[in-house]
């Protein structure tokens, strides 16, 4: 897999990242890939489990990666 820059993850990110909880999803996602922050560390951010925020990291990487 090649390195994506900063913006075309944010832009692939924003453009594809859609849904019900789509701006949580989008800034978990966000603050995982491009602000390398640990999967506890954003858990405690928003209130969930360290397992639902991986959950909704894989599904969302699942998502952009198929389109860039």
């Amino acid at each position: 897999m090649r390195d994506y820059s900063r913006t075309e993850l944010t832009e692939a990110i924003d453009e594809w990242i859609v849904g019900r909880n789509a701006h949580r999803d989008r800034e978990i996602l966000k603050s995982r890939l491009i602000d390398g922050h640990t999967f506890e560390a954003l858990a405690e951010l928003y209130d969930m489990s360290p397992r639902q925020i991986k959950r909704i990291v894989y599904k969302c990487e699942d998502i952009i990666f198929r389109h860039i």
